[in-house]
């Protein structure tokens, strides 16, 4: 294929404005897939669950304490009506009775009490629990806000960078011949570059300096002969910094 130097050159713009494209294109593609958000939504589903649990062990410690308050003011009921019964009655022998139900009671009252005082600090301690997952859940969903409001702002910004970036190579690509745009798209589709500068003998596409047959090959070519990089496949684009 013949194609004129300064048509060939136009090429590298090409190539400089579709990395732009693709860098910005993967940037956005990035920025979705917040992966930094995903960590904290698995974090704060996480702390979801312990909270569903904690909050259940609340419940259960609020059931008890209500079960031994229930109990013990039972209990106080019976030490009461005993006491007024023991005041009143006449028999030694039911007196007696009397007496060993209200020691009775006055023990298990103590040991309700004890329970309660026990559950009440538990419970304080779950209360707390709780508390410290709510925070951390209250952290997190500030947190993602914020990387939220960052992320859609990146997006906006690449997403604007790439439609101008998009449009500038259109611009640019119009001013190349069909046949050589072709052909540029077609190498770029295989091999991931369409046109690459020989730069003191080096294919910057590839990044690797050519053998001595490949420049004396290319040397021998004509300035309007297209002439692809043995490394990278590309349209090795010639000008006066080629090292030839």
């Amino acid at each position: 294929m013949k194609a004129a130097p300064e048509d060939q050159a136009i090429l590298l713009d090409v190539q400089r404005l579709d990395n732009d494209i693709t860098r910005l294109a993967h940037r956005i593609s990035s920025l979705q897939k917040g992966e930094h958000l995903t960590e904290l939504g698995t974090r704060a589903a996480g702390l979801r669950s312990q909270l569903a649990a904690a909050t259940g062990d609340v419940e259960d410690a609020e059931r008890d304490l209500a079960r031994l308050e229930s109990d013990t003011a039972t209990a106080r009921a019976r030490i009461e009506r005993d006491t007024t019964l023991l005041q009143n009655v006449g028999n030694a022998k039911d007196a007696a009775g009397l007496q060993n139900e209200l020691d009775s009671l006055n023990r298990r009252t103590n040991d309700l009490e004890t329970q309660e005082l026990e559950v009440m600090e538990t419970l304080d301690r779950l209360r707390a629990r709780v508390g410290d997952i709510e925070k951390q859940l209250a952290d997190i969903d500030a947190e993602r806000g914020r990387l939220t409001g960052v992320r859609d702002d990146g997006i906006a910004r690449f997403e604007k960078d790439r439609v101008a970036a998009v449009q500038s190579r259109a611009d640019v690509a119009a001013k190349v011949p069909a046949d050589l745009l072709a052909l540029y798209e077609r190498q770029r589709a295989r091999y991931g570059f369409g046109a690459s500068l020989l730069q003191g003998g080096v294919s910057t596409a590839s990044g690797v300096a050519l053998n001595n047959s490949d420049l004396a090959s290319i040397r021998a070519a004509a300035p309007d002969d297209v002439v692809l990089c043995p490394d990278s496949d590309a349209i090795l684009v010639r000008t006066a910094e080629s090292g030839l």
